[in-house]
């Protein structure tokens, strides 16, 4: 019998920003529409699948709260619903069309089109249209262990206070426990972002710098055992505590070059995180495996870009056309690409599937030669590749997942598993980073986006302001609005309004989409001083200011359960 290596752990982050009655396409629901079709209901499909052929798979899943929240609405499902049936009517047209071209290829490949639309309608049906339920109830069986997020994938590190991040961290926590029934232990980063405590500097000119917390202790004060990170921030961190003989003792930063064989610095050991020095760690991180990683989302050396698979971004028709020929080669021009043969695919995703298990093993294996310890392998990954921008990926998945089912030298685990059952045994600092371009926060923050962290300050500042100052826990309709407000500030702190900003994505609908929220956080935060100031004021409220409110309730429809104690200390 063959003797482990160690652990294979599979962490999908699952987040899209909020899209739900902010437009439609080709920017807004739509995204949240292709996601739901084309990555987590092949996910949980892939789940079923390894059930049905006995192996059990495992899957660490990160679903953010605000995607939770959308999954989760009736207006998403009415949308989908529609969106599904809207495909599968397309599929139709084109086989008439490429019929009457006397294309029977085509024709076929559209008919395969209509079947996967309408298998995807069924399933939704099956699970009561409740994604985020059929995701749980994995959970219920041990087959997924589901983490948090922040609410709205908030960029910790470069946010103004501590209170401001705690409001994330809190919010998110509480909407997962809300809709999945149970309160995750692993939390996603938000971009993988972290900063140590110590002195911190905004990344504008905003005042002084002061000294900031930890995020892992932020984290850790709300039930978080462990997070994820890039792997730069384990191979450069620096040795604080080992545990040697039943006690914990306290090292020089020299420990980890000195001890190499006990796993300091790799990212096939988690390690405890504790950044002020004031002893041991209550939340671990696991650091992403790029060497292997990078088998799948290198765009040169990545799986994805094989020939035989199907081409993202060539489409028939206008608008939401469909995609029917593959990627070729990885220099092809899209009007020379080959049509896409289905019969191709199965024996390439094998081979990929062997190839990357043979990529862990050997991972494990270099580990265990240096150190005499079993390790592991942690590869996270962005759901949206496997199935939107992968088709075949939840299909890679699947044999990933069976093929190690049956191999004796790795064991699947989810993060969590592997911290229940192995004991980690080192703490260290970690420096400051990302999982961004060049592992730092330069996404975020420059140029083209500084103005938005100018606003964010402005309007953290004024909520926790008001919170200071009106007597909102003694007036109802006080604390309404600032319900209302802290939930506008929310959703303008996302991250994903920078990026696309930064990465030329959506330009104009990342500004809008700022912009409204701080306009929406204004309007609601200047009637709660004036209601604050005279009760009697909410009876008089202008024309404009009822608009104002309805306007946030139409558009904003998340978050319903907003606790103003979030933003406290």
């Amino acid at each position: 019998m063959s003797e482990s290596l160690g652990s294979f752990c599979l962490v999908l982050h699952g987040h899209l920003p909020y899209v739900l009655r902010h437009g439609t396409w080709p920017h807004g629901e739509d995204w949240l529409y292709e996601a739901a079709a084309e990555t987590y209901l092949p996910i949980l499909s892939m789940l079923d699948e390894c059930v049905f052929f006995n192996a059990t798979p495992k899957l660490t899943m990160g679903l953010t709260p605000v995607l939770l929240e959308q999954l989760a609405h009736p207006h998403f499902k009415h949308g989908f619903e529609h969106y599904l049936n809207d495909r599968a009517e397309r599929a139709r047209l084109d086989k008439a069309e490429f019929e009457k071209l006397g294309n029977g290829h085509l024709a076929f490949l559209a008919g395969e089109w209509e079947k996967t639309f309408t298998k995807l309608s069924a399933q939704f049906n099956d699970i009561g249209q409740d994604i985020p339920k059929a995701f749980a109830k994995m959970a219920e069986r041990g087959l997924v262990e589901i983490i948090t997020s922040n609410a709205t994938h908030g960029y910790m590190p470069l946010l103004l206070t501590d209170e401001a991040i705690r409001a994330q961290v809190r919010a998110g926590v509480a909407t997962s426990e809300r809709i999945l029934g149970f309160k995750p232990k692993g939390m996603w980063l938000p971009e993988c972002a972290y900063r140590p405590s110590g002195q911190w500097n905004p990344p504008i000119q905003w005042g002084e710098g002061r000294v900031r917390c930890g995020i892992e202790h932020i984290v850790a004060d709300e039930g978080i055992n462990h997070f994820f990170v890039e792997s730069h921030l384990i191979e450069e961190s620096k040795s604080e505590q080992v545990f040697n003989d039943g006690l914990w003792y306290k090292v020089g930063w020299d420990e980890a070059s000195n001890y190499p064989d006990r796993g300091w610095r790799s990212v096939n050991e988690p390690h405890g995180v504790n950044s002020d020095g004031t002893g041991l760690a209550r939340a671990f991180a696991f650091a992403r495996d790029n060497e292997v990683c990078e088998k799948v989302w290198s765009g040169s050396i990545g799986y994805p870009a094989d020939g035989v698979y199907l081409e993202f971004h060539k489409q028939w028709g206008p608008r939401r056309g469909l995609r029917y020929w593959k990627i070729t080669g990885a220099k092809t021009d899209l009007g020379d690409k080959h049509l896409y043969y289905p019969d191709n695919v199965p024996g390439k995703l094998h081979e990929h599937a062997q190839h990357f298990v043979s990529a862990i093993k050997d991972r494990l294996r270099a580990h265990k030669d240096k150190t005499g310890r079993n390790g592991m392998v942690c590869c996270t990954f962005d759901a949206e590749l496997f199935g939107h921008w992968w088709f075949e990926g939840p299909r890679f998945l699947r044999d990933v997942m069976l093929q190690l089912n049956a191999d004796p030298e790795v064991e699947l685990k989810t993060t969590q598993e592997h911290l229940d059952e192995v004991f980690v045994d080192k703490v260290v600092t970690m420096p400051e980073g990302s999982w961004g371009e060049e592992g730092d926060h330069r996404v975020w923050t420059n140029d083209q986006v500084n103005w938005i962290w100018e606003i964010e300050y402005r309007c953290e500042g004024t909520m926790l302001r008001l919170l200071h100052e009106l007597d909102w826990r003694n007036k109802p309709e006080v604390k309404e609005l600032l319900e209302k407000a802290g939930r506008e500030l929310l959703l303008l702190q996302a991250s994903d309004w920078p990026f696309v900003i930064r990465r030329g994505q959506a330009v104009d609908y990342g500004i809008k989409r700022y912009m409204q929220h701080v306009a929406r956080f204004e309007n609601l935060t200047d009637i709660a001083e004036k209601v604050a100031a005279d009760s009697k004021y909410l009876g008089g409220l202008t024309e404009v200011e009822k608009h104002e409110i309805a306007d946030a309730d139409i558009h904003d429809v998340i978050f319903p359960e907003i606790d103003l104690n979030w933003w406290s200390q």
